[in-house]
């Protein structure tokens, strides 16, 4: 492989996406219905803490910083050739839209509504209904986050590879 700027970014692009694509299959495999096995204040306190930690700086520049490095490996690799062209592009707007804009309009209200509840001295029916609100629709946002993700990915390896 020629040690390009374009090649560069799309290693980059590519690793990063990778990250992401391996974050959601994760959660989506083994996190979320592990939890999903607790009682209502056992699972809504994990997810609670999960979410809590995961807000730091190295998940922010991932998880963010990928979008914006994959925009500018579109514009890098614009001259390529159009179907290389069109797979990054692709990747990139798939993520956009199934994994950046689902995050923060379906996942990240969620889980701020799960923040400002105070667990502790809520009721058992409290708990429950809380639970019922937040577990469903979240594990369907975050289904179509694992799609998006990983078919953004692969998208990226057969750029790569074809190029």
């Amino acid at each position: 492989m020629e040690i390009t700027t374009s090649n560069v970014m799309l290693l980059v692009t590519t690793l990063l996406f990778g990250l992401v694509a391996g974050l959601c299959f994760t959660w989506g495999n083994a996190v979320t219905p592990g939890i999903g096995q607790l009682e209502d204040m056992g699972y809504l306190q994990a997810f609670q803490k999960m979410n809590r930690s995961i807000e730091n700086p190295l998940f922010f520049a991932v998880f963010i910083g990928s979008f914006f490095v994959g925009i500018a490996t579109v514009f890098i690799n614009r001259g390529i050739s159009p179907t290389h062209f069109w797979l990054v592009t692709a990747a990139v707007a798939i993520y956009f839209v199934g994994v950046v804009l689902i995050t923060v309009f379906g996942n990240v209200p969620l889980n701020q509504i799960l923040d400002k509840t105070d667990l502790i001295n809520s009721t058992t029916q409290e708990l429950a209904s809380l639970r019922e609100k937040f577990e469903q629709p979240w594990n369907r946002f975050h289904r179509i986050r694992v799609v998006s993700a990983t078919l953004s990915f692969a998208l990226l390896i057969i750029a790569g590879i074809g190029k």
